[in-house]
């Protein structure tokens, strides 16, 4: 009677060694991840902000020349950005509105920088269409509130920024 034994040519394990089918397995993973890393930088790559973006990306504005109650406006990443310098009045009266009668719950704590409450910088783009209000520049229609006015579909912000 003969009887079945396996040695190591039909089984095709190497003594000491690896199997040829462990080494293709190891070989085409790797290739399948270099692959895929090849493919992914890019991608990845294209969702960085363009040169030109990057350039626009900070804007210096001497604050020195603003006086109190006055706005002026700039540009930032290519977007108008409004810098309020708040008189004590304004203040006053941004802190003393209750939270709960705003559209845009906010207190002005929230909206500046810690210990520079005279101090609102804002983005200049409405809420609602994403237009420009008025109200940063010298004899420009503030609202009714003070603070800025959208002409396209009638908003109004106090000078905190805060829609009303």
């Amino acid at each position: 009677m003969a009887s079945l034994t396996e040695d190591s040519a039909t089984t095709g394990e190497v003594q000491g060694g690896v199997r040829r089918r462990d080494f293709i397995n190891v070989a085409a993973a790797s290739f399948a991840g270099v692959g895929a890393v090849t493919v992914v930088i890019p991608l990845i790559n294209q969702m960085n902000p363009s040169a030109d973006v990057l350039a626009a990306a900070s804007t210096e504005v001497d604050v020195s020349a603003i006086a109190a109650g006055q706005a002026i406006k700039t540009m930032f990443r290519k977007q108008p950005l409004f810098v309020r310098h708040l008189t004590p009045e304004e203040v006053a009266a941004a802190e003393k509105e209750p939270v709960a009668n705003l559209r845009d719950p906010q207190t002005l704590e929230e909206r500046t920088k810690a210990g520079k409450k005279q101090w609102l910088v804002t983005m200049g783009v409405c809420t609602h269409l994403g237009c420009v209000p008025l109200g940063a520049a010298a004899g420009e229609v503030k609202g009714e509130f003070g603070g800025y006015f959208c002409p396209c579909h009638g908003s109004h912000y106090d000078t905190a920024g805060r829609i009303r």
